[in-house]
């Protein structure tokens, strides 16, 4: 029976999140990350959804447990890279309700950052459930498509195209291999991600669904908003495919130590009982949230700092991975 991937705000099971570990990728503000992620699953686990809180090592497990709230579980498995929405298995769900999972291959956002324990953690993390779990000869990201459950998911030719990925495959035959393993057989490409985005245009950054066809898309408030371009340019795709646009305030020009970053309220979360949305201090953070209230009255909006995470290239979203609940 055929599988397809639910919307983020169909019932979820699970939420794994990664822990922050790894000096390298925060040299100057690991504590402050490791604190903001904690916050983050603690803010889950009190809107009633299960969270794991992945660590690498004993060490990171023990500063896990010591910040996050007693409800969370904290699990040691090494892993290369916090960003387990992109290594993570991906769960999909057959008309039945019994589900399963997809794990992709992975070469380190087309070869930048090739970590140990990166290509195996979604295995890894699929074997502690009892579902039955499918390899996909793929290389992809979780956070390179987004859905709203019906089998139309949104996704943007630089990174999917990007030859640093699939070199040999071309559109159709990703459309195809897409369609079969989750069951997305309607796709709407939009064309780049955010600016000095390192996935090459991770669409979770970009645009993301907040309802059946209807979709988010980030609107520049500022001259300088170094998005301003991109922005449009998906609006007018995604028009032109039929689907409706919601607007959500742009972070806008934002730097970390003097460099422009790609800061984005789009890598929030959908979780059971709450979205949770990256806050930078920015002007717009407040009207982010406001923008997101109207498409999930029966969610508390909770928005919770993600500057220090963005540090190490991602936000809420890149860092989790839902498993869907049996329907």
């Amino acid at each position: 029976m055929t599988h397809r991937l639910p919307a983020e705000w169909a019932p979820q099971e699970h939420l794994w999140i990664g822990f922050p570990g790894d000096p390298a990728e925060w040299p100057a503000a690991l504590p402050e990350a490791q604190a903001q992620a904690a916050a983050f699953a603690s803010a889950v686990a009190a809107q009633g959804e299960a969270v794991m809180l992945i660590a690498r090592t004993a060490a990171d497990a023990a500063r896990a447990r010591a910040l996050a709230a007693p409800a969370v579980e904290v699990v040691q498995m090494p892993f290369g890279d916090v960003w387990l929405r992109d290594t993570g298995p991906i769960g999909v769900v057959d008309a039945t309700g019994h589900r399963a999972l997809a794990d992709f291959d992975f070469n380190g956002w087309g070869g930048k950052f090739d970590m140990p324990g990166d290509k195996d953690i979604g295995a890894r993390l699929a074997a502690t459930t009892d579902l039955p779990c499918r390899h996909i000869p793929l290389i992809f990201e979780g956070g390179a498509i987004d859905t709203d459950g019906t089998g139309l998911f949104v996704t943007t030719e630089q990174c999917l195209l990007n030859p640093n990925r699939n070199p040999t495959l071309g559109r159709a035959q990703i459309e195809a291999l897409l369609a079969g393993s989750l069951g997305l057989n309607n796709m709407l490409w939009l064309g780049n991600g955010l600016e000095l985005d390192h996935t090459d245009g991770h669409v979770d950054n970009l645009a993301r669904f907040v309802s059946t066809e209807i979709l988010a898309i980030p609107r520049a408030t500022t001259d300088n908003d170094p998005n301003t371009a991109i922005y449009a340019d998906a609006e007018a795709r995604a028009r032109a495919f039929g689907v409706e646009i919601a607007h959500i305030p742009s972070v806008g020009h934002y730097e970390i130590d003097g460099e422009i970053v790609p800061a984005s309220y789009m890598n929030f979360t959908i979780t059971n009982g709450a979205v949770i949305v990256p806050q930078y201090g920015a002007p717009n953070d407040v009207a982010a949230l406001d923008a997101l209230r109207p498409f999930f009255p029966d969610r508390a909006i909770v928005g919770l700092p993600a500057d220090t995470i963005l540090r190490g290239g991602g936000s809420f979203h890149c860092m989790s991975m839902h498993l869907p609940a049996a329907v």
